[in-house]
């Protein structure tokens, strides 16, 4: 194997697959990252056998061959020289790749590629294409509901709806929900519902940065495994077996109180009050209390820690409907107020024990769900 290729974009295709590297594995390979010269180009995988990701960087390439290395100690490396060109040489029937920089090089020893897991071919299946904005929003705006504990795996993914040229994602952690609806661009002919882990959309997320061209998405017969593929890269990733909760019956069908508000002073008021309310479990009361002939509505949020002391904030509101009031662990109010990019938002309110609705306005394509705190008021 013998190649060169720039060191930017040899630090930028580790960077993107090192993130795939098993942390801890009983199979030490997966600790490596493969290396492969095609004609032309350097293919750079890396899995930790529930997730593989593969990305191809522009090389040249002189002799084809594969090795494996420690991604850690290549990563470092590499990410340590200059933004110069690059040499990568291994020689025949050798498992020691020699880096080389200028006046700086380095040999690693590494592991023949042969015993590396190899990344599963998904052939057969359902396929359909996406806008990659559009999928981007669709991850941001509900991968952060998902469960961390892994008590309920199937709340630890994100539960994908594919029928005709609608996608659902929707995701929740028991406390909160998170629903968004987009459009396929290509109509799938049968109706779909898999669990992707929300790790595998997290690092998708990472790569639409850079990607303008509709992403593919293929899921296999068994609804085992589902592919991604960009213009560069390419993600296998296992799904999670099981069912998601029936998701709608948790999302109020009405309210008795409805205040419209502006994103960022909800958000700012709101991280003011976690200053206090993290030493008073995360609680914030929420009072919204409508106008009258000449005065607007309001919203007046307040944390209290019995020993620190309290804040009190207040902001404008529309208000339909009459006074309300509803308690929220702050971190999820933060959370969803931070991911929205309109200028406005809805929260809707029944009573102060049901769980409180965000909605964007100017869009109806997203629902936040959002249960209660009980405290004495």
């Amino acid at each position: 194997m013998k190649l060169s290729c720039l060191q930017e974009n040899l630090s930028k295709g580790l960077g993107i697959v090192g993130r795939a590297v098993a942390a801890r594995s009983t199979l030490p390979i997966t600790q490596n990252i493969l290396l492969t010269a095609e004609p032309s180009r350097l293919k750079l995988a890396a899995t930790n056998l529930e997730m593989a990701t593969t990305y191809w960087i522009g090389a040249k390439v002189e002799q084809e061959g594969s090795i494996t290395a420690p991604a850690r100690l290549l990563v470092d490396f590499v990410n340590s020289l200059p933004n110069d060109l690059i040499e990568i040489t291994l020689p025949s029937n050798s498992h020691t790749v020699e880096i080389k920089s200028g006046r700086f090089h380095a040999h690693i020893n590494g592991i023949d590629a042969q015993d590396f897991p190899p990344t599963p071919n998904i052939g057969d299946g359902l396929t359909t294409s996406i806008d990659a904005a559009s999928l981007r929003e669709g991850i941001a705006q509900v991968v952060f509901a998902a469960a961390t504990e892994e008590s309920r795996p199937v709340l630890t993914g994100i539960n994908a709806e594919l029928e005709g040229t609608q996608l659902n994602l929707v995701a929740a952690d028991g406390f909160r929900l998170a629903v968004h609806k987009t459009t396929l661009v290509s109509e799938v002919d049968q109706k779909i519902t898999v669990i992707i882990p929300a790790r595998t959309l997290n690092e998708l997320n990472r790569l639409l940065a850079d990607q303008e061209e509709a992403v593919e998405i293929t899921i296999d017969q068994q609804k085992n495994q589902a592919l991604f593929r960009l213009k560069n890269a390419e993600i296998v990733s296992q799904l999670i077996q099981g069912s998601f909760p029936n998701y709608s019956q948790v999302i109020p069908q009405s309210y008795t109180t409805r205040a419209v508000v502006d994103i960022n002073e909800f958000l700012r008021v709101a991280k003011m009050s976690s200053i206090f309310a993290r030493d008073a479990s995360g609680i914030v009361r929420i009072v919204i209390t409508p106008g009258a002939e000449l005065t607007p509505g309001k919203i007046t949020i307040s944390a209290q820690a019995e020993e620190i002391g309290d804040n009190v904030s207040e902001i404008d509101a529309l208000v339909d409907g009459g006074e309300a009031k509803i308690a929220f662990n702050v971190k999820y109010l933060s959370d969803v107020l931070s991911i929205l990019h309109q200028t406005q938002v809805a929260l809707e309110i029944t009573t102060p024990s049901s769980p409180g609705v965000i909605r964007p306005i100017g869009v109806d394509n997203y629902t936040h769900v959002v249960m209660p705190m009980f405290v004495q008021w």
